[in-house]
């Protein structure tokens, strides 16, 4: 699904495509790493651990940077 630039309302498990920490932290995705869950709302993809918001993107961007599958 990660090559589709565009991800549809609802729920999603991002999963970094970096394989390591260093990796995603250099492309600005350490937040993210290994992965988090993802709500998809009107073309905003919010990233969540623990149940709190630790980032957002657009959802190309998301759906570009990141492995989307649904949750």
């Amino acid at each position: 699904m990660g090559r589709n630039l565009t991800l549809k309302d609802g729920q999603y498990v991002a999963r970094c495509k970096e394989r390591t920490f260093l990796a995603a932290a250099a492309n600005g995705h350490s937040i993210v790493f290994p992965e988090a869950d993802v709500v998809v709302s009107s073309g905003l993809a919010k990233f969540y651990k623990g149940g709190k918001e630790i980032w957002s993107c657009n959802v190309s961007y998301a759906a570009t940077n990141f492995e989307i599958e649904k949750a």
